[in-house]
């Protein structure tokens, strides 16, 4: 639940259209559903700023995501007003709503050394507050080893979640995030100029299969339909805007297959299992000369017994024989037995269609009489002059700490004499320079991860007072990390240049000119205000 969507400004909360968090807790419960309610408020979720909005920056003395009065007062008055409205309207399962769990922080644990003494108290901090809003259904906080009681630390991960054990041997074995479209070997979301994620269908359901054989409650897949990040909502930096994930459903509810059939046929067969699973006490083997060949089955009084076989060894088929029957498992597989005899799935025996043909009418002649292409120059022109600056300061500031994100773009202008260099140095994430109005070259992002790069071009001046205009341009805030929050952009510190042949001047601390947005953000922007 990012509270950038909700607060966007400071105490100023929107709840309409898609952002109407009860019709849509609503439509789950009527969709037959249970919610997990994960309020955050930091939610990393690939979005801009972790779903943090950045006037937070503004509030003095204030630092996120640890033991800081400031923050711990902001991330109270915002999860306080989420659960009062659903207490209101009557929507956690003990209300008879949807919503069985409720979560606060988010993955904190990754990064939890790195605040040193204060990041325990943290944690500390976030169990209390939670548990003092008496929601009366569990809270979990997921990837939290150290999770106090009565919080539930949960799984989150690619695979590994079958081999998870919460800390209190009273708390049930749950998955809260398992991704369903991250790359094996290099765990990244689409980024503009990288390949698209892909997981294959048979990976995920065998991950799935085992982590429900390793004595698991509840699994919860992350994405199990795409979306799309609109507006300026992508994080990263330079997470594109689709967010489909390579998910079950794509990013317009239509389903990808073979993995969208082939998780529906695993979910059945489990379902078939429900009885055993919750009742049933565990016997598991451990077969000898395949190391990684397990039998686990569940049975106990009144309960019909259930098995699933699982194949660990990614290489090697595997035959075996259990009460007098044969059974053939794929390498890297689990085959699941609702009655210990029939096998009804194997994960890695995809039966699904992979491809749906449907004939319909071709009605693209008559839609192109109303489809049609807009576009509207943008105004530079008096910006890349140098004209139009809020205000002016002796030095290079951080880009997000003057547009307080309410645009990606920040002009900083100078002005110089002579024949140079031009040298830029920038945490990015986009550059354009421009000398008294013209374009003189643009530098993309940093490529692999790294965002700081060098802007050099030779630029020529005009007698007298010339004019130096540099547009810097983010591509999504961070979302992710230890001290995320702090991550540099813009041209922040410089050094700025011009590279003479026999002199160099540093312009970083030379009187620069500030105006945040270009024409049609800044039309946009006043629009919302209004």
């Amino acid at each position: 639940m990012p509270p950038i969507t909700y607060e966007y400004f400071d105490r100023q909360y929107y709840f309409g259209g898609n952002y109407d968090l009860i019709r849509f807790l609503k439509e789950v419960h009527n969709a037959g559903l249970y919610a997990i309610l994960r309020i955050g408020p930091y939610v990393c979720a690939e979005w801009n700023y972790g779903g943090l909005p950045v006037w937070l920056r503004q509030i003095p003395d204030i630092e996120l995501r640890t033991d800081n009065q400031p923050w711990k007062d902001e991330m109270q008055n915002f999860t306080t007003l989420i659960v009062d409205m659903v207490k209101q309207a009557g929507l956690f399962a003990t209300q008879g709503g949807p919503i069985i769990l409720a979560q606060i922080e988010n993955e904190f644990g990754n990064v939890e050394t790195s605040y040193g003494d204060a990041g325990p108290r943290y944690v500390n901090l976030c169990s209390q507050m939670a548990d003092s809003l008496s929601i009366d259904v569990p809270w979990i906080m997921c990837q939290q080893a150290d999770a106090p009681q009565p919080m539930i630390n949960t799984c989150n991960g690619f695979s590994g979640c079958d081999a998870f054990t919460p800390n209190d041997e009273n708390s049930p074995k749950i998955w809260t995030e398992n991704w369903t479209g991250w790359c094996v070997l290099i765990l990244h979301f689409s980024n503009w100029g990288s390949p698209d994620p892909h997981r294959p269908a048979e990976e995920l359901a065998f991950q799935v299969a085992r982590f429900f054989q390793t004595k698991g409650t509840l699994q919860n897949y992350y994405m199990y339909h795409g979306g799309t990040n609109f507006g300026r909502t992508s994080g990263g930096p330079y997470i594109v805007t689709s967010y489909d994930y390579d998910a079950p459903l794509d990013e317009y509810g239509m389903s990808a297959q073979p993995k969208w059939g082939h998780l529906k046929e695993l979910h059945a067969s489990i379902k078939l299992m429900e009885k055993a699973l919750t009742y049933g006490e565990v016997e598991e083997h451990d077969v000898m000369m395949l190391w990684s060949f397990q039998i686990t089955k569940y049975s106990g009084d009144g309960v019909n017994p259930a098995c699933f076989l699982s194949n660990q060894n990614s290489k090697l088929n595997a035959t075996i024989d259990y009460e007098g029957r044969t059974y053939f498992l794929p390498a890297w597989s689990v085959s699941i037995l609702p009655d210990c005899k029939s096998e009804v799935y194997n994960t890695a025996k995809v039966k699904t269609q992979t491809s749906l043909m449907v004939k319909k009418r071709n009605t693209a002649m008559e839609a192109s009489e109303v489809l049609y292409w807009s576009w509207r120059p943008e105004r530079l022109g008096t910006s890349a002059k140098g004209f139009g600056g809020t205000f002016t300061v002796n030095n290079l500031l951080e880009q997000k700490s003057v547009t307080l994100d309410e645009s990606d773009y920040l002009w900083y202008t100078t002005r110089q004499k002579e024949e140079f260099t031009l040298s830029v140095n920038t945490t990015g994430h986009i550059l354009h320079a421009f000398v008294n109005g013209r374009l003189v070259g643009s530098s993309q992002y940093g490529l692999a991860g790294q965002l700081n790069f060098t802007f050099e071009r030779k630029v020529w001046f005009n007698p007298g007072r010339n004019v130096i205009s540099l547009l810097s341009a983010t591509v999504g805030l961070q979302n992710y990390g230890a001290y995320y929050d702090l991550a540099p952009t813009g041209i922040v510190g410089g050094p700025v240049k011009l590279i003479g042949e026999n002199t160099t001047l540093d312009l970083s601390n030379y009187t620069w000119s500030y105006k945040v947005g270009i024409h049609h953000n800044t039309l946009l922007l006043d629009w919302m205000v209004r």
